[in-house]
């Protein structure tokens, strides 16, 4: 999922006040926040674009509730919609044909308008929510956030065994290690939602264009815009796009027009991009940095006897047209040792998130590889120090 995820703070020394980050220079001493999955790491790229994401919104424009009544979701402004189906066809990754474009503030909001819209009043039990651990650290909060009745967290689709209807997020890639995912419960009465956060070439190969009966992306990981607030389902059926658009309306009255708009300018320059040849696209200059940052980051793990990170899989990207390694959004990082690494890495000042919260163990923890420069560079520094103390069996 995008967003602010739970649990986390604002990068030291900002405010969400400003309209530009604050440059700040970290000292020594200073806690680094490896927490949260702020995208902010691809500011620079959009800089360069200059005018080209730039819009002129007047004071009387944008003022109804409404974009296109003709629409299931009628607070989706057409040129989003096409912009959506216009990047997909480029890239690759799903399938937009005969499917219904659900708008919503952000795909968290869209999990719970799917889990509304698949769930019944009428049943005398609450449809069970599972996903695979490690899980979204979010999926059990949102879920158990306004104890609804509707639907119930069950925790790891690999431990359930409860009879009767139940509802399955598939996560692919994974958050937090990373992983391709499939459903695993597999049976006649699921119902399954899946989570394409992650499923950019910047990120991962695009192998195939999906075609799941709901797939839920972000605008926030697509290309870094996490302020905006966007995200947008492909759902195949129409009755369940309905009830998903009826969730919105209860929920919030539909999604800012605003931010709609400046997604669809952004949207456009990057699909744009994709197909001129005379310039680096958004997903080049993004999978470079990731790229970067994992070789460094497994320069330093493969000196330790204690820690390791998991191993990918090279595939062939249908949208690069050649062999590619992934480059997750998240390091999944393991210990051997039998103890609890999130509270041992903030007394080194990281900030990182217990594998525990994923339904995991302690020994394991989340690291985004989105922080700042400065962040990650001391981060490597830290780490360093950190595996010399345990391959000397010194851990301070």
């Amino acid at each position: 999922m995008g967003g602010l995820e739970n649990g986390a703070t604002n990068n030291q020394n900002s405010s969400p006040t400003t309209t530009k980050p604050t440059k700040t220079s970290l000292s020594p001493d200073s806690m680094i926040n490896l927490d949260q999955g702020d995208p902010t790491l691809f500011e620079p790229y959009w800089r360069k674009m200059g005018d080209k994401c730039t819009l002129m919104i007047e004071g009387c424009d944008l003022m109804s509730y409404f974009s296109d009544i003709s629409n299931i979701c009628w607070f989706l402004q057409p040129q989003l919609g096409d912009a959506i189906k216009r990047l997909h066809r480029v890239v690759g990754n799903a399938v937009t044909e005969d499917r219904h474009i659900v708008v919503g503030t952000g795909s968290t909001q869209l999990l719970m308008a799917a889990l509304y819209a698949l769930s019944s009043p009428a049943d005398r039990h609450p449809v069970s929510l599972v996903a695979a651990a490690p899980f979204y650290s979010g999926y059990k909060d949102q879920a158990e956030f306004l104890r609804s009745g509707l639907y119930k967290w069950e925790g790891d689709a690999h431990t359930f065994d409860k009879d009767g209807p139940y509802i399955e997020v598939v996560t692919s890639p994974n958050n937090p290690d990373g992983a391709v995912r499939e459903a695993v419960v597999n049976r006649g009465e699921g119902k399954l939602v899946y989570d394409l956060a992650y499923y950019w070439p910047q990120y991962t190969s695009i192998t195939q264009p999906l075609d799941h009966d709901i797939m839920l992306f972000t605008f926030s990981k697509c290309t870094g815009h996490a302020g905006s607030r966007i995200g947008w389902a492909l759902v195949k059926d129409k009755e369940v796009a309905r009830k998903m658009t009826e969730y919105m309306q209860i929920s919030s009255i539909g999604v800012s027009k605003e931010s709609q708009i400046r997604a669809a300018k952004i949207l456009g320059v990057l699909g744009e991009g994709c197909r001129t040849a005379d310039s680096e696209n958004f997903f080049e200059y993004s999978h470079s940095i990731l790229k970067e940052r994992w070789e460094r980051l497994r320069n330093v793990v493969k000196n330790s006897r204690v820690f390791s990170l998991p191993k990918y899989p090279r595939d062939y990207c249908n949208f690069t047209g050649k062999y590619m390694d992934s480059n997750p959004a998240f390091a999944w990082l393991h210990s051997k040792e039998d103890i609890d690494w999130e509270s041992r890495l903030r007394e080194h000042k990281i900030i990182a998130r217990s594998g525990e919260r994923f339904g995991a163990s302690p020994k394991y923890v989340r690291i985004s590889m989105f922080s700042p420069p400065e962040a990650f560079n001391l981060f490597l520094e830290r780490l360093s120090a950190i595996i010399d103390n345990t391959n000397g069996n010194v851990v301070t």
